[in-house]
């Protein structure tokens, strides 16, 4: 039996008056996941344990097979490993967004989805400016990159991620706790060099939001992990855009794979993800294939970009690894889930439970649910369960057919 995890990042919602109270899953066009779901078997997962922030860390982890409660340390050090970065002893690993402040308001958590060169210059330049024996910066993708403090400077600070305090007083939602002037002083300190930054008077120039702060969040320090081929004895590999999932997918030994196009963002190249996960196929036992689309829409509050990032996510990615599926010269099963909701009323996370849905080339296991959405899978027969226990409960259910 192959395996093939599907996460549509921030797919799950909540009912929009716009769309006469149901969600985007419920309005979207889905063939392919309500195939999966009227042909196999359905429920809600709880990705993200009780008193964890609702973080794509905590909840693709959950995915993956590792319970947050015993495995997570912090977001960016996963993010640091994808990058190649050691967070090794006492360094402390931040994640360093590039935002936009406006009028004393933060305003864009992406400054406009800043590209990589573009973003890449102002990172140097900050490091440059504020890098020292005891803090350096790291270029990643876009607007997302890396700070790594000596001495555990830091790692006891309260941050808050910008994407949950758009459009409110930044002033507010400075580092507090231990070390927050330090941490505070950092990000006070980056404005003046980047406000000026060539790079972004040509954004301003254009019309685009300008990345004229950094914003640190989401450290720790690296984590320990056991490798997914001693917890579930296969080979695993993963397919991601965002450093977040492919850090946790090497802390648990599984092959990174690159796909050509991939952009972690609306444009990314969904079907080359679904051909490349049935490829890896030949060579792995499990493969997880990761979309963050639909949760960059999400955070945008943008409802029809999500509804086209979702059938886009429906039709190039789990119609293609479900059309390969059913030739596979093997037995595949799939399984389809977000990672957690970002409503787009709310234009953040939530810890809500998310539907997911299971198929098997094997055998066809029809239960009560018909269309994949929040609502449906409620009436699926694998009822609530916790997202970490989902990879062990697949195994053994196709070791079973």
């Amino acid at each position: 039996m192959k395996y093939v995890v599907l996460i549509g990042d921030g797919m799950a919602d909540e009912p929009l008056e716009e769309l006469s109270g149901k969600t985007v899953l419920q309005k979207a066009n889905t063939p392919n996941m309500d195939y999966i779901v009227r042909n196999g078997r359905a429920g809600l997962a709880r990705t993200v344990p009780e008193g964890l922030h609702p973080g794509s860390d905590v909840a693709n982890m959950s995915i993956i097979g590792y319970d947050p409660r015993k495995y997570y340390s912090g977001r960016a050090p996963l993010e640091a490993a994808s990058m190649g970065i050691k967070v090794e002893g006492d360094d402390v690993a931040f994640r360093c967004n590039l935002i936009t402040i406006k009028d004393g308001l933060i305003a864009d958590y992406s400054s406009g989805h800043i590209t990589n060169a573009e973003a890449k210059e102002l990172i140097e330049a900050v490091d440059k400016e504020l890098g020292s024996e005891a803090f350096s910066f790291y270029p990643g993708i876009s607007y997302r990159h890396l700070l790594v403090s000596k001495g555990a400077l830091g790692a006891e600070t309260l941050c808050t991620p910008p994407h949950d305090v758009i459009d409110q007083d930044r002033l507010l939602h400075m580092p507090k706790g231990k070390d927050n002037e330090v941490m505070s002083r950092l990000i006070e300190a980056s404005m003046p060099v980047l406000e000026k930054h060539p790079v972004n008077e040509k954004r301003i120039r254009e019309g685009k939001n300008p990345g004229n702060s950094i914003w640190l969040w989401g450290q720790g320090f690296a984590p320990a992990f056991p490798l997914f081929s001693e917890l579930y004895g296969l080979r695993g590999a993963i397919i991601s855009a965002v450093d977040l999932v492919n850090g946790i997918g090497i802390y648990a030994g599984l092959d990174v794979i690159q796909v050509p196009g991939a952009t972690g963002y609306l444009d990314t190249n969904y079907k080359g993800k679904g051909e490349y996960a049935m490829k890896a196929l030949d060579d792995h036992d499990f493969v997880f294939v990761h979309v963050e689309a639909p949760d960059e829409a999400g955070h945008m509050g943008n409802m029809k970009a999500k509804i086209q990032a979702i059938e886009d996510f429906d039709e190039k990615v789990v119609g293609t690894v479900l059309k390969a599926a059913l030739d596979y010269p093997e037995d595949v099963t799939i399984m389809v889930l977000p990672d957690h909701p970002t409503p787009v009323a709310l234009r953040t996370h939530t810890s809500a439970p998310i539907p997911f849905a299971v198929f098997s080339t094997a055998e066809k296991q029809p239960d009560a649910a018909q269309a994949f959405d929040e609502e449906s899978v409620k009436n699926g027969s694998f009822g609530t369960v916790y997202a970490a226990d989902l990879i062990g409960m697949l195994i053994r259910s196709g070791q079973q057919t």
